[in-house]
């Protein structure tokens, strides 16, 4: 029997596990020492030992959100034995994209040297995000100079799950918003994506995850998950499924068609989501790779 057998019947389960009480958590630990927003939460079962461990970036384009937005999540994840890690990082416009991508670097490299003190495995991470939290989690998972500054292997992390996110391809983004606006005679962006990673056609490249991949890195298998409804985002998921395909990397596509960006987040984790069993079947996968 493969020592992953009992977790994977856990997962199985999920469509069972019933909304009960708050999940045991350690708060406000914190991952660097800058800015009082380089803190991270850890949600960990009772008993806790060698445990996989999912890393969550929330989103808010950027400029809001926190690490408290996390609806089911923790309770799914730990009742299906998982440690679970959620993060803040510095907001635009306080710092630049830069700072932004390199807090969530040291976050991920926190947990990877700590995480055993909290029942978790350094070695078997899932890295997940929502929106722009999303583009930070592609990042991590095809931009190996970030996890390897922190000390992070990237083959430690073992699924990337980005959630609704519209920046796999900066430059495409940025293209279609700026001629859409063109071609209905509508005001250009004044806080779009052009704004807020710089008018650098370099950087939007390098902040780019379709940038990054390539066979051989150790990039890990994708589950990307979007809105039916959103043509900006189920294109960016297309775009970047295939170039991790045409790397030879495991990439699966799935829409959420009855969602909308912020309930196809705050659902998963419930018993009946679809959206859910597909994130816990990859999950599964993932792990017994």
């Amino acid at each position: 029997m493969r020592p992953f057998t009992g977790v994977l019947v856990s997962l199985l389960a999920l469509a069972c596990v019933s909304e009960a009480h708050a999940q045991p958590v350690t708060r406000d630990i914190p991952y660097a020492k800058a800015h009082e927003r380089q803190v991270l939460d850890v949600y960990a079962p009772a008993g806790a030992k060698n445990l996989p461990v999912v890393f969550w970036i929330h989103g808010g384009g950027w400029q809001t959100g926190d690490k408290s937005m996390v609806a089911l999540k923790p309770k799914a994840f730990n009742d299906a034995g998982f440690v679970f890690v959620s993060i803040n990082h510095r907001l635009l416009p306080t710092v630049e994209m830069e700072a932004i991508t390199r807090d969530v670097a040291a976050a991920l490299g926190w947990v990877h040297k700590n995480i055993a003190a909290q029942g978790g495995d350094p070695n078997r991470l899932l890295v997940m995000g929502h929106s722009s939290g999303g583009q930070l989690a592609a990042l991590m998972c095809t931009d190996d100079l970030y996890v390897k500054a922190e000390g992070v292997p990237l083959t430690a992390i073992k699924g990337c799950v980005p959630v609704d996110a519209d920046t796999f391809d900066i430059p495409a983004i940025i293209e279609v918003a700026e001629t859409r606006a063109r071609a209905h005679q509508l005001p250009l962006p004044t806080y779009g994506h052009r704004q807020k990673f710089g008018n650098d056609p370099t950087k939007h490249r390098d902040f780019s995850a379709v940038t990054h991949v390539a066979k051989g890195k150790g990039i890990p298998p994708f589950l990307i998950l979007h809105i039916g409804g959103n043509p900006d985002t189920t294109a960016q998921a297309r775009r970047f499924a295939n170039v991790l395909e045409a790397a030879g990397i495991p990439a699966k596509v799935v829409a959420g068609r009855e969602a909308t960006h912020a309930s196809l987040n705050d659902s998963l984790g419930a018993p009946d989501d679809p959206v859910t069993k597909e994130l816990f079947a990859f999950v599964a996968a993932s792990l017994e790779r």
